[in-house]
C-alpha cells in the first residue's frame, strides 16, 4: 500500500466512524439517565473531534506531498 492509498483508507475510515457516532447519539438519549447520557454524549464528542484532526493531519500530508511533487517553472 501506498501513502495515497493509505490516506484514502484513513480518510474513508475516519468518514464511516463519524457516520456511526451521529447514529449512535439518538440512542443515547434512550438510556433515562441524565449522567451516563452527559458522559457518552461529551465522549462522542471528543472521538468526533479526534477523527476531524486525524483527517485534517492527513489532508495536511497530502498537500504537503503535492506541493513537493509540483516541479512546474511556472510562476
Amino acid at each position: 500500500m501506498d501513502r495515497n492509498e493509505a490516506s484514502e483508507k484513513i480518510k474513508t475510515h475516519c468518514k464511516a466512524i463519524a457516520l456511526e457516532m451521529m447514529d449512535l447519539n439518538p440512542i443515547i438519549t434512550h438510556l433515562d439517565d441524565q449522567e451516563t447520557q452527559e458522559a457518552l454524549f461529551e465522549a462522542s464528542y471528543e472521538l468526533t473531534k479526534q477523527l476531524e484532526i486525524i483527517k485534517k493531519r492527513v489532508i495536511k500530508l497530502e498537500r504537503r506531498a503535492a506541493a513537493g511533487a509540483d516541479t512546474s517553472t511556472e510562476l
